[in-house]
């Protein structure tokens, strides 16, 4: 959890400074001036602007890139419905396609099988109609046709009820404050130093107070992720059903440790995790989501 932790911070830190940078660069050459005004102050309505720009665009370029990304980082082979397939994933292909029209989707997402010994499932895709929903190898050979409906039916609400760009506007609102409020804490703290000093303070405490403010804008996005797999558990059973969808849920429980934590940009994707719930979770622990499911 740790590791997965640190790499999803590092990596949301390291698109935003780097597009921060970029742009200072090109404002400075351009002549379009910084967020400083003449006096040493702030303009904060400037920076605002330049902070929404800094948060959204890391957001939207890895919404954009999730589907081809996922596919990469995963080795997903996606099946085509119009070539031959072995009997097992045509019925795959079948199944997610009568969930999604179910589900309400017009156009169908692509369906694809990743080789892993996890028992493990995830969605994608920057919108409902440029969605993925692959499955591991493991997930096939382990669990019965009913645990498998239910994951699936999971695996689409998240689609139907596009959690892709929620996250993506949730993630580029926090990165905006993130990069607001580490310049201005930034700013502050630079006011305290001589005049020399202060663009070297500056551009430190810049980085100290944006990992600082990250880690807080994390809680929110964790706590997001955590009440959304709450829904799509039960989107999975108005899809499939009740019972498939518990059943579903008690049947991942039991491969928990075999969840595959490498990918730490794709764990708020996958259906399972490793035991444990905390504050900077991506997902309920199972029990929890199994409660909830059965007191509906």
């Amino acid at each position: 959890m740790g590791k997965r932790i640190f790499l999803f911070l590092l990596t949301n830190i390291l698109v935003m400074v780097t597009i921060g940078i970029v742009l200072s660069i090109v404002a400075t050459a351009t002549g379009v001036g910084t967020y400083f005004t003449a006096d040493g102050g702030i303009n904060l309505l400037y920076l605002l602007v330049f902070s929404a720009i800094v948060g959204f665009t890391g957001a939207f370029i890895s919404l954009l890139m999730s589907r081809w990304m996922a596919k990469m980082m995963m080795g997903v082979q996606v099946l085509d419905p119009n070539k031959s397939l072995s009997p097992a994933e045509r019925d795959l292909v079948e199944r997610v396609h009568r969930l999604s029209r179910a589900a309400g989707i017009t156009r169908m997402p692509q369906v694809g099988i990743y080789n892993s010994r996890e028992v493990n499932a995830f969605a994608t895709g920057p919108s409902k109609n440029r969605s993925l929903v692959a499955v591991s190898t493991g997930l096939l050979n382990e669990m019965d046709d009913a645990a498998i409906e239910g994951v699936l039916a999971h695996e689409v609400a998240h689609v139907a009820n596009g959690d892709m760009v929620t996250m993506t506007l949730l993630q580029g609102i926090v990165n905006t404050f993130v990069v607001f409020l580490a310049r201005v804490a930034a700013w502050a703290v630079s006011r305290f130093v001589r005049e020399e000093l202060a663009p070297i303070v500056h551009f430190v405490a810049v980085i100290i107070f944006q990992i600082l403010f990250s880690i807080l804008g994390s809680l929110v996005v964790f706590a997001y992720s955590r009440h959304r797999e709450y829904h799509a558990d039960k989107g999975g059973a108005d899809l499939a059903g009740k019972d498939k969808m518990v059943h579903a849920l008690k049947s991942l429980k039991a491969y928990s440790r075999r969840v595959n934590d490498e990918q730490g940009s794709l764990a708020t994707l996958k259906i399972n995790s490793k035991k444990g719930s905390s504050i900077f979770s991506t997902h309920p622990d199972l029990d929890d989501r199994i409660r909830a499911l059965e007191a509906k």
